[in-house]
């Protein structure tokens, strides 16, 4: 059989995962080039040689999902493979439609050929949005195998936007690793929670290479824990599958890619955000799981809201600053910086898209459905300015900072600010300790 050619259609992550996995070392295909989408600056870069490997000496070039139809064309492209997340079937299916009408194959992977297997236990998180809830999933997880004497390492989704090759494996264990590996805003939030609980987190490029690594980890490791990105299915062979869902987003668990799969792979279903969803839309996520997974157990949680300074909040004219990708791609309009501010009394919520500058004022002509409320994008240096100087030009009395990470810690903010914090409250029985005790039982022996 001829030699196939191929173009991975991805973001940053799971493409390079595929790739690793199931062709970098496969002399029947020909990987010609990917593309990028959701991610800035990602493209007009090569998949370093070093990466690569022996059949690749040249790496493989990055370049911009909108020229797709003539790579196809030019690079006489036998077949497309859709390796990202959180998107809508329509999105979807409008790219499969484009692929085939430039007559190459439209091909998306399973995880027979994607997950790596490890030799230590694996629990893995995800979700059939971003921001539901994940990663309070994977921090409460982590307390109830840590409480049982468990060395835990988590491993996260890949996000790597800076020089691939030197972020084939990270290891982060000290805050001081955030700076060592110049990590962006997008980074900071993933990890900086797990360490400053006392977890040791793995991330990077080459997921073997990390599981063997986290596997091996000179403080220990007993259990693996998957801290999934965006609404992706598992890298690694889990032994416990939890994904949560978002009654926000009602239906959305079955109409975005990879999120049903996700949904339809868990042992376990985490409905989170009750406190604050209505309760038809609560009914329409439980029809939803009950309709494509019967067997899972569900359990219902609260995402619960901690403010460290409420007199800011009070009577107060805010400028909420929430997560960037909940609400770019993961389209929410509202997140717990919202929630607190209502919550907690404020005048008034400011819109700050007459204050954004550059990349800030960028992201809200792509995203115009974002809510009155300020994405935390801080994925370079000058997006990371921009955002500190939209902050600086808003008219308001306070700043309410709903990011996972302590954001006055990475940039400069003159203004009153007060961080929201959120973690998972399970809502009765069962809880998270029911759901792991057989299985702490048996990591334990």
């Amino acid at each position: 059989m001829a030699q196939r050619k191929v173009i991975i259609i991805g973001a940053a992550g799971r493409d390079f995962h595929n790739f690793n996995t199931f062709y970098r070392d496969n002399p029947d295909y020909r990987v010609a080039a990917f593309t990028a989408a959701q991610i800035p600056d990602i493209a007009g870069r090569k998949y370093p040689a070093a990466l690569a490997g022996e059949l690749y000496p040249d790496g493989i070039p990055i370049y911009e999902q909108t020229e797709l139809t003539r790579l196809i064309r030019e690079l006489g492209a036998d077949e497309c493979v859709f390796s990202y997340s959180d998107v809508p079937y329509k999105t979807v299916m409008g790219i499969g439609a484009q692929v085939n009408a430039a007559g190459a194959d439209f091909t998306m992977m399973g995880y027979k050929n994607t997950m790596v297997k490890s030799v230590k236990p694996v629990i893995a998180v995800g979700a059939v949005r971003t921001g539901c809830g994940k990663s309070q999933t994977t921090r409460r997880i982590a307390e109830v195998l840590m409480a049982a004497g468990l060395k835990v390492i988590a491993i996260r989704h890949p996000m790597p936007y800076g020089d691939l090759e030197a972020q084939k494996v990270q290891r982060f264990a000290e805050i001081s690793d955030l700076a060592k590996h110049n990590c962006t805003i997008e980074e900071m939030e993933e990890y900086e929670p797990h360490i400053a609980r006392g977890n040791v987190i793995y991330a990077g490029v080459d997921y073997e290479a990390i599981l063997r690594a986290a596997e091996n980890d000179p403080d220990g490791c007993d259990v693996i824990l998957w801290d999934g990105g965006n609404n992706d299915f598992p890298f690694y062979n889990p032994d416990l599958t939890v994904t949560v869902v978002d009654p926000h987003r009602p239906g959305h668990e079955l109409s975005y890619y990879p999120g049903e799969t996700t949904l339809r792979m868990a042992d376990v279903v985490v409905i989170n955000k009750i406190d604050s969803a209505d309760f038809d839309d609560i009914q329409t996520v439980r029809a939803s799981i009950e309709k494509v997974n019967p067997s899972a157990t569900v359990v219902d949680a609260a995402s619960t809201i901690s403010v460290d300074k409420p007199e800011a909040i009070k009577g107060k004219r805010v400028l909420v600053v929430e997560d960037g990708p909940t609400l770019t791609h993961g389209e929410m309009k509202i997140g717990a910086g919202i929630v607190a501010a209502k919550r907690f009394g404020a005048a008034e919520i400011i819109d700050p898209r007459p204050y954004a500058v550059g990349s800030l004022a960028r992201t809200f002509e792509i995203y115009p459905g974002i809510g009155c409320l300020l994405p935390a994008m801080g994925y370079g240096e000058q997006q990371m300015k921009d955002l500190a100087q939209t902050i600086a030009n808003t008219d308001c009395d306070s700043v309410v900072i709903a990011t996972p990470i302590d954001l006055g810690r990475v940039i400069k903010i003159d203004k009153p600010n007060t961080r929201v914090e959120y973690a998972l409250q399970e809502i009765g029985k069962p809880d998270m300790e029911d759901i792991l005790a057989d299985f702490i039982k048996t990591a334990q022996y």
